[in-house]
């Protein structure tokens, strides 16, 4: 994006720098609709260099851990210029609203934006900026203390996320040894975590107080601007999961059982292949996946491939696994750019490569709406975001063979996926729920919250698996969760659109040009449109009613078979 508001050098490193460009706007008069629209490009504008300002701070922060010096740049954005801007942006908003030529604002999209900033003004408090700084401080936390996380196997430290691959190896002491280490390990932070997460707890609970709610939840609700469904139908979603989705993994779970000829099916023994392979290798190195993915991308479309090349060659890619990097993965859009950033910590399994192609579905609806008019009309809530993601995810599998020469591998990719499939939902709906509960009773007790996950994993785990004696394993379980300490509430979005992806990978089975082209254009609306429009632009329904969540699944039992 070339700056015309924005001066080309200029450079965020005070507040005091960054003021007169919102003084600017605040006093610009709003005299015709050119002068209006000329006003939100050159909003947008200031929009996209901060947003990517912060988004370049957070990055790196996330790839070092332990860096101070990176650490005390992204706390002075969210200390010293952050709350500077909330209330400034709280009287652009309403400077927007109240000006007459607002209703001439007639292109695509504006009726969508629009709704968003009477929300934001609607919830802002002035109270909330403090509140909202601490929450910042805190949430990086979580980041910090799992990226200290490793343990020592076999005479070598590594991450937790290495460590796992041993919960594959065929020896089952060994599974056992590994996974006693992970939890052990674990288990030191468990009290640092509980603190963390009852202080997030209870200033988010203010927080929605301050904003005239009676919890958290249904301020979040709000927040997330969930304008196309209720709480109730998040409700009704894990009763389907509990309905339709949970026997299949019962059933899956004592075929694994059987297969294994273990009696004693324990949690260490459910990742290890079933007929005693060894653990999928789709790639070697961290370049071999880059060039992997690039080639299955091109195979669906070529323009999908070239998006991952661009990346590549622009160094927005950090996707090896190391002490001192923060556990997970995510894109992050950088908007005033226009090619967007990739963090995973791959260590050569299955599950990065699905990883991979997963961000990758994120960065390629980056690109799709990279030329939409507004910055917040490349903002598309995450019912569409993971939508992009999870879909790239199964359509992908249709070209692994890049990944996997041998056919018994390449089948054993798409088994392991669709498995991955059905034991999300029941794992998304749980973590869902929980914070239902959690944040209806805010000053619960640390017992209270683990007795609530227990009888979580009661009603959503597996059946199959033996727990006995891993008791306080299982009850602390939830504290692998980023979304809860980081982003809370964003999780259920995921449950959404894997029903969503399950759709299109149908529909490109189908006809695999049609599915594609409905894919980039649903996509490349942004937040143009409403959820449900643009799952509709995409061929597919909004839809997660027990009908439709029995008539997907389904589907995936049949093509699961087929393998």
């Amino acid at each position: 994006m070339q700056r015309h508001f924005v001066k080309p050098e200029f450079k965020i490193t005070t507040w005091e720098l960054l003021k007169p460009y919102f003084d600017n706007l605040l006093s610009r008069p709003l005299d015709s609709t050119p002068l209006l629209e000329q006003w939100l490009k050159d909003s947008s504008e200031l929009g996209s260099v901060i947003s990517e300002d912060m988004a370049w701070r957070y990055i790196k922060m996330t790839c070092d851990t332990n860096s101070e010096e990176l650490r005390n740049s992204f706390n002075d954005f969210i200390q010293n210029i952050e709350p500077h801007i909330s209330p400034i942006s709280n009287q652009l908003n309403k400077k927007l609203i109240a000006c007459p030529h607002t209703s001439n604002l007639t292109k695509q999209g504006y009726d969508i934006y629009l709704r968003s900033v009477k929300n934001s003004i609607d919830l802002f408090r002035e109270e909330n900026i403090p509140l909202n700084t601490q929450l910042q401080e805190l949430e990086q936390q979580f980041g910090a203390i799992s990226g200290e996380q490793s343990i020592t196997y076999n005479g070598e430290k590594m991450t937790l996320q290495k460590a796992s691959v041993y919960l594959k190896d065929l020896n089952r002491n060994v599974r056992e040894e590994v996974y006693y280490k992970i939890m052990e390990r674990r288990a030191e932070d468990e009290t640092s975590l509980n603190e963390l997460f009852s202080k997030l707890i209870n200033i988010r609970h203010q927080v929605a107080l301050n904003t005239g709610f009676k919890n958290y939840r249904d301020y979040k609700h709000r927040a997330l601007g969930r304008f196309d469904y209720s709480v109730q139908d998040c409700l009704n979603f894990h009763e389907s999961v509990k309905q339709h989705v949970l026997p299949l993994i019962k059933a899956h779970e004592e075929k694994r059982k059987l297969k294994l000829k273990i009696n004693d099916y324990r949690p260490w023994d459910t990742s290890v292949d079933e007929e005693g392979k060894a653990p999928l290798k789709p790639f070697a190195t961290a370049a071999e996946l880059v060039q992997k993915t690039i080639i299955c991308f091109s195979k669906i479309d070529p323009y999908f491939g070239n998006c991952i090349e661009i990346m590549d060659r622009m160094r927005r890619l950090d996707l090896e696994s190391r002490i001192g990097k923060s556990p997970g993965g995510y894109q992050y859009p950088l908007y005033e750019t226009d090619v967007p950033f990739i963090f995973m910590n791959a260590v050569g399994l299955h599950r990065d490569l699905v990883t991979m192609v997963h961000e990758g579905g994120h960065a390629i609806h980056s690109f799709l709406n990279k030329d939409l008019e507004l910055v917040e009309f490349k903002s598309p809530p995450s019912e569409v975001a993971e939508l992009a993601s999870m879909s790239m995810e199964l359509i992908s599998m249709e070209h692994w063979n890049v990944f996997f020469s041998d056919e018994d591998e390449l089948k054993r990719a798409k088994r392991q996926q669709l498995e991955g499939v059905m034991d999300a939902l029941p794992w998304i709906a749980a973590i869902d729920k929980f914070q239902h509960m959690l944040y209806q009773k805010p000053n619960h007790t640390t017992e209270e919250r683990y007795e609530i996950w227990t009888g979580l994993m009661k009603d959503f785990g597996s059946e199959v698996i033996n727990y006995k004696g891993l008791e306080e394993f299982v009850k602390r379980k939830w504290q692998i969760q980023l979304h809860l300490f980081e982003v809370p509430f964003y999780y259920i979005e995921y449950g959404f659109a894997q029903l969503g992806a399950i759709a299109m990978w149908r529909q490109y089975k189908q006809d695999p040009k049609k599915a594609i082209d409905n894919y980039k254009k649903a996509l490349g609306l942004g937040y143009t449109k409403s959820i449900p429009q643009i799952y509709e632009a995409a061929g597919i329904k909004f839809d997660f009613s027990p009908a439709y969540v029995k008539e997907l699944m389904s589907f995936v039992k049949e093509e699961y078979e087929k393998i």
